[in-house]
């Protein structure tokens, strides 16, 4: 008699098929109307086998807003090497902005999560610690790219690269909140970023 050998099971994998799954919920619930066993539902598994994984939900949240966060810095970075081997810092700013607006159903689901982050990160310390990284090493990211713009002529005059960095998070920001609550469509968000782009660059 042959045993049955036990089938393998990917930890890291799961960990992952959880946080897509509190994704789901929180894309429409928020993340204070979601539950542990909500989010095991959603994921098709045992409340027990979630609490094998994650001991609560604030580990289950930061872990999820960190795997996120990869996948945003992931999908960026694919863009960027998508394009020409030395990209004009324009064209790298245009494709990180098109990243951070809800063009598409994934980014919208991406984006609605980060939202709900943001109201919970207000009142819970831990979670703002990881809401807040990101915000320096992006803006910095931006900056530099401004700065090689001046550098290689291909800016205004007198743009200063810091502040613009600054300027277009908040325009995109800006221009999320009102493509998703349909004020404005994605194509006119991204042609918004398009204008201002141009009055930062020569032709």
């Amino acid at each position: 008699m042959t045993a049955t050998v036990p089938k393998r099971v990917d930890h890291g994998e799961r960990r992952r098929l959880i946080a897509e799954a509190l994704w789901r919920l929180a894309s429409t619930r928020g993340l204070e109307g979601v539950s542990l066993r909500d989010v095991a539902a959603e994921a098709g598994i045992s409340l027990g086998q979630l609490q094998h994984y994650f001991s609560d939900k604030d580990e289950m949240l930061v872990f999820a807003l960190e795997h996120i966060n990869g996948l945003a810095e992931n999908r960026i970075r694919n863009r960027i090497l998508a394009l020409s081997d030395d990209p004009a810092p324009r064209t790298v700013l245009r494709e990180c902005a098109a990243e951070m607006l809800p063009l598409d159903a994934e980014t919208r689901t991406g984006l609605l999560v980060g939202i709900a982050y943001f109201v919970r990160a207000l009142n819970d310390e831990r979670v703002r610690r990881h809401v807040q990284e990101g915000l320096p090493a992006l803006r910095a990211f931006f900056a530099d790219q401004f700065r090689r713009a001046v550098e290689r002529g291909e800016a205004v005059s007198g743009l200063d690269p810091d502040m613009e960095a600054v300027l277009l998070i908040a325009l995109t920001d800006g221009l999320t909140s009102s493509a998703l609550l349909d004020v404005i469509t994605p194509e006119e968000a991204m042609g918004w970023v398009d204008r201002h782009l141009d009055r930062l660059f020569t032709a």
